[in-house]
């Protein structure tokens, strides 16, 4: 099966806005304490309705980047507020050309627990637990399209933070799926093979199911470590962006599982 993207589905008129207001946002265009253009503008500009546009300034005020008073305006809103670990806001924030600092942000951010995590799916997870992840593993190994592959990449992780037994990281797991769905994204379409990747992933399910916390604490250490050094020689953000001008799509398929 051929590798790309999903077809976009059709979104609603606020959305649209939302999601052109808050791009502009993320790369710049208006940075934090700017007051923004007024409805009467953003309609001329995006050709919508005041209805629309006002949606659209809701969910982003929902998201941490607006704040509206009244006889003032809407203000864009300090960047420490930005809910940064929203799905559209993720989503948008990838296609700026600070996609490099958000991508290594991510990484620091596993780093602080993903280690740890797997030391204590090894020494806490149940057989159930353990079946869940293995299966993330095996998927991965056999996934045929990028989509697939990325979220049996997903469910890996998230299922080694549930089998860690601390009932914190289970909702932070859920919460920054997220983001790690776009690193993998990004990550998996600029390598030529996913074999050595598979065999990190694998080295990790193993020292887990043989209950080697310390084994598995340095097999979560090592996967981050390449997925640095990936990012860290990364193309520059145009040369991913348009399918056509892409490098050659990673190989996926069963013989990528290194077992």
């Amino acid at each position: 099966m051929p590798i790309g993207r999903k077809k976009r589905t059709g979104k609603s008129r606020h959305s649209s806005a939302a999601e052109e207001i808050g791009s502009r946002i993320l790369r710049g265009d208006f940075a934090p304490g700017v007051l923004l253009p007024n409805e009467a503008e953003w309609c001329k500009r995006l050709r919508m309705s005041r209805s629309a546009v006002r949606e659209a300034i809701k969910m982003l005020k929902a998201k941490g980047l607006l704040n509206s008073r009244p006889k003032v305006g809407t203000r864009v809103e300090p960047r420490e507020r930005w809910n940064l670990l929203d799905r559209d806001v993720l989503s948008w924030y990838m296609a700026t050309p600070d996609r490099a600092r958000f991508l290594k942000s991510v990484q620091e951010m596993r780093r602080i627990f993903e280690p740890e995590a797997a030391a204590l799916a090894a020494a806490h997870r149940s057989a159930e637990q353990m079946a869940a992840i293995s299966e993330a593993c095996r998927d991965m190994g056999t996934a045929t399209t990028l989509e697939s592959r990325i979220g049996a990449d997903v469910r890996f992780h998230l299922g080694i933070l549930s089998a860690a037994g601390n009932e914190f990281l289970v909702p932070f797991g859920f919460l920054i799926e997220s983001a790690l769905a776009n690193v993998f994204d990004y990550v998996t379409r600029s390598v030529g093979t996913l074999r050595h990747a598979q065999s990190l992933h694998e080295n990790i399910e193993k020292a887990i199911r043989r209950r080697r916390p310390q084994a598995a604490r340095r097999a979560a250490r090592l996967l981050l470590g390449d997925t640095d050094d990936i990012i860290e020689h990364l193309p520059p953000p145009a040369d991913l962006a348009e399918p056509d001008k892409r490098r050659r799509p990673p190989t996926i398929g069963p013989h990528d599982a290194a077992r």
